[in-house]
């Protein structure tokens, strides 16, 4: 597995949104998807990784394209498209895997990759750059949307890390025979396994 361009290094703090304190510019990685350009909070990543065949597991909502072996653990794969409710995208060779890790209420970490189309760049958002996120009209559930980002006369949707990956968030999960259980399984940091 090739690295990309990032990677965050050894005991890097995460937040729970990736977005920085209100008074003060933070980075974010921007990316493109569906044709839109987005935004994840550096704190928040962990690590780009190129595409490659991931492990399809059985009767999972269809937001969770898979799993990857990431140097021993079992980590998730969440397609975003399908997450916003779009059709997904094909893979294409700039297609890559984010890979993020947020903090967890009970004081864990939650570790998932999340497919983009292409990874753009790092930007620095100032807090006086950040709008609230709009309420209707962004083609994203509005909960996913931490806040809108100014830069160079475009907007950037910047994202809501900790929500997209939440279980209780994922409407397909309960049509789905064990699909609940299975999604809770994968997306647990608990159950993140190692394999030799």
């Amino acid at each position: 597995m090739n690295e990309l361009s990032y990677s965050k290094g050894p005991g890097a703090p995460a937040t729970a949104g990736g977005l920085a304190a209100p008074t003060e510019a933070a980075q974010y990685l921007t990316f493109m998807l569906g044709g839109e350009m987005f935004a994840i909070g550096i704190l928040s990543i962990k690590e780009i990784i190129e595409y490659h065949d991931l492990t399809v597991v059985p009767m999972m909502p269809a937001s969770i394209r898979g799993v990857i072996n990431l140097r021993g653990a079992v980590v998730p794969v969440i397609d975003l498209q399908a997450r916003f409710g779009r059709a997904a995208a094909p893979v294409t060779k700039r297609t890559c895997i984010v890979i993020v890790e947020i903090d967890e209420p009970d004081g864990g970490r939650q570790v998932a990759g999340v497919v983009v189309d292409a990874v753009s760049e790092v930007l620095d958002i100032a807090a006086a750059d950040i709008e609230p996120p709009p309420l209707f009209g962004a083609g994203v559930r509005s909960d996913f949307i931490a806040g809108v980002g100014k830069v160079r006369g475009r907007f950037v949707i910047l994202l809501a890390v900790a929500r997209i990956l939440a279980l209780e968030a994922l409407p397909d999960s309960a049509a789905l025979p064990g699909g609940a259980h299975q999604a809770q399984s994968l997306l647990s940091r608990d159950t993140l396994a190692t394999v030799d």
